[in-house]
């Protein structure tokens, strides 16, 4: 007996596209990092919730490290109430990206089994530190760009001050981008704008995203 999975609507007949986020919340994000953080978050929520088609269409999750771990499992842009992150611990990078791969790969399998088409998911990184998990992110780095070059998912790295560019530079075949101080809220309009762009097209086609203007040159 097949057990269904809750964060999954196989009545809904419309393709899917994944996000996941993977979100520093290590001791390093304190203060006023994690409170725009938030902020970033609600606004996210905001802006798909105004566009029907994303509300049915793109899911949303949220990995989240310090320690890592997951925060939110998949839900609708239409059902996804963001938590209240607050900051503590360390920086395993690594791990959290491998449980984002994991979790990738095993929703890209219930789309599949189900018949739901899906577009190429996102995973989308902010980070503000160096990896505390030794090595750990290379592994993750060699699964990305493996997917990365089979267009099996589309990862973006965004460095908050004090981050690790050179890591980030390593994670991904897409240059990494810098935040410029602390515009959460800019970026993450930015990000849901580009998924609803994603969420409208046709699964498989190359979609032009806006340049991100909240970025640091």
């Amino acid at each position: 007996m097949t057990i269904p999975d809750v964060t999954f609507d196989p009545t809904n007949p419309d393709p899917r596209c994944a996000c996941i986020l993977v979100l520093d919340t290590s001791g390093s994000m304190h203060g006023e990092k994690i409170n725009q953080l938030n902020q970033g978050l609600i606004a996210f929520r905001d802006a798909l919730q105004s566009d029907s088609v994303a509300q049915s269409r793109v899911e949303i999750a949220i990995v989240t490290f310090g320690p890592a771990q997951l925060t939110q499992d998949f839900a609708s842009a239409g059902s996804f109430a963001p938590p209240t992150l607050s900051a503590s611990g360390d920086t395993p990078l690594g791990a959290a990206l491998q449980q984002s791969l994991d979790m990738l790969a095993m929703r890209k399998k219930l789309y599949k089994d189900n018949g739901t088409p899906y577009y190429r998911p996102w995973v989308f990184l902010i980070t503000d530190g160096a990896p505390t998990d030794g090595d750990a992110w290379k592994a993750a780095a060699t699964r990305i760009i493996d997917e990365e070059n089979k267009k099996g998912l589309a990862f973006f790295a965004v460095g908050v001050e004090g981050a690790d560019m050179d890591v980030l530079k390593q994670l991904s075949t897409r240059e990494p981008l810098s935040l410029n101080g602390l515009h959460f809220r800019e970026m993450f309009v930015w990000l849901s704008s580009s998924l609803q762009k994603v969420s409208q097209s046709q699964p498989g086609t190359q979609v032009p995203l806006a340049p991100p203007t909240w970025n640091q040159v």
